[in-house]
C-alpha cells in the first residue's frame, strides 16, 4: 500500500517525502452532536504534474461548472465509475495515499480516561460494552456529558459539565455488574478531583492544545505513515484556523518525540495544489464509507478498495465497522492528551 518495503532501506533516511493533506469532518469539539460520526486525515504521495493530470481528468469526465471539485462530486452515483477508478488497485493513487480515520465517540471515552485515570486502555472494553450493558439511551447520556467536560467552551456555570458527568457516571454504576467496566466506573466516579482540576485550568485561557481536538494526533499519524524506514517528511496541508503556529509546533514536538522525522508543516490553499485535492477527496470519500459502514448502511465494494487506504493506527472502537475497513482490532492508537503544554 506504502512502499513499506522501499522506504524500509538506509536509502529511504537520506530522502525527504512531500505528502499533500486534507481532512474531512471536523466539528469542532462536538463529537457526539455534530454531522458526521468519522474524522478522516489524508495524505497523497504525488508528483505535482502526475497529481494535476488526476484532477484534470476528474474534472473532465465529471464536467461540473464547480471552481473546486469536492469529495461529494464523486460520491453521486452517476459518477460511481470515476469513484471505483480513483481508489481501484492500479488506479491513480493507489500505493502513494493514506488516510487517519477517527471513530469521534470511542475517541471521547479514550480522551475521557486518559485524561481522568491515567488509563485509555480501558477505553476500549467501556465503549463495546456500554450500550448493551446501560441501554443505548443513557449510553448516549454518558458519551454527551463525557463530551461536554473535555470541551473548552461551555455557557453554563463552570462547575455544570462536571456535575453533569459524574451525575451519569453514578446514574450507571448500579448497572455495571461486577468485571472491569465496573472497576473502570468506580474509578472514575472517584476522578472528580482530576475533572475539577481540568476544568479550573480551562478557566485560566484556551489550552494550546484541545483534548477533543482530532485533527493534530492526526497529522502526526500521517507523518509517522511516511516516516516508516527513516524517511524525513514535509507535509504540505490545505490551510485552515485550527493549525495556528502555536499548534504546529506541537505538532512537530510531538513527531520528534515519537520519532518521526517530520521537517515542517506547510499550509496551502487547496486550489494551488493538486496533491492537497487528492486528499481532499480521499478524505471525504472514506469519511461518508467508514459514516456508512458504523451507521449499519455499508457499501462492500466500496468498503473493500477503501481498505487498502486506511492508516492500521486509525482510532476506533467499532469491532464489525473496523473489520470492513481494514482497522486492526484491540489497538488502541490515540496519543495521551496534552492540555496547556507542548511535551
Amino acid at each position: 500500500m506504502t512502499g513499506d518495503d522501499e522506504d524500509a532501506t538506509p536509502a529511504a533516511a537520506r530522502r525527504l517525502i512531500e505528502v499533500g493533506c486534507d481532512e474531512s469532518g471536523s466539528d469542532g469539539e462536538n463529537l457526539t452532536g455534530g454531522n458526521t460520526d468519522v474524522f478522516a486525515h489524508a495524505g497523497v504521495r504525488l508528483p505535482v504534474p502526475d497529481a494535476a493530470e488526476y484532477v484534470q481528468q476528474i474534472r473532465d469526465w465529471i464536467r461540473s461548472p464547480a471552481s473546486e471539485y469536492k469529495a461529494n462530486h464523486l460520491l453521486r452515483e452517476k459518477h460511481r465509475a470515476v469513484l471505483e477508478w480513483l481508489l481501484a488497485p492500479g488506479g491513480p493513487i493507489h500505493g502513494t495515499a493514506t488516510v487517519h480515520l477517527t471513530e469521534k465517540a470511542y475517541f471521547v471515552v479514550d480522551r475521557a480516561l486518559d485524561l481522568l485515570l491515567d488509563d485509555p486502555g480501558a477505553a476500549l472494553p467501556l465503549y463495546r460494552r456500554g450500550p448493551g450493558l446501560f441501554g443505548r439511551e443513557r449510553w448516549r447520556e454518558f458519551l454527551l456529558a463525557a463530551n461536554r467536560l473535555l470541551r473548552v467552551r461551555d455557557e453554563g456555570a463552570p462547575e455544570a459539565p462536571v456535575d453533569a458527568f459524574f451525575r451519569t457516571v453514578s446514574h450507571l454504576l448500579p448497572l455495571s455488574g461486577d468485571d472491569e467496566v465496573a472497576d473502570t466506573l468506580h474509578r472514575l466516579a472517584a476522578a472528580r478531583p482530576r475533572a475539577d482540576a481540568y476544568r479550573a485550568e480551562l478557566l485560566t485561557g484556551p489550552p494550546l492544545i484541545p483534548v477533543l481536538n482530532p485533527l493534530l494526533p492526526a497529522i502526526v499519524a500521517t507523518a509517522a505513515h511516511w516516516s516508516r524506514g527513516g524517511a524525513a517528511v514535509r507535509l504540505v496541508h490545505d490551510r485552515q484556523n485550527m493549525l495556528t503556529p502555536d499548534r504546529i509546533e506541537w505538532i512537530e514536538h510531538r513527531a520528534r518525540r515519537a520519532g518521526v522525522r517530520l521537517t515542517g508543516v506547510e499550509l496551502v490553499v487547496s486550489l494551488d495544489d493538486p496533491r492537497v485535492q487528492l486528499a481532499d477527496f480521499l478524505a471525504g470519500i472514506a469519511r461518508r464509507i467508514a459514516d456508512d459502514e458504523l451507521g449499519g448502511r455499508g457499501d462492500p465494494v466500496l468498503a473493500a478498495l477503501l481498505r487498502p487506504y486506511v492508516d492500521p493506527a486509525s482510532v476506533w472502537g467499532d469491532a464489525a465497522a473496523g473489520a470492513l475497513l481494514g482497522v486492526p482490532d484491540g489497538i488502541r492508537a490515540a496519543p495521551s492528551a496534552t492540555v496547556n503544554s507542548p511535551a
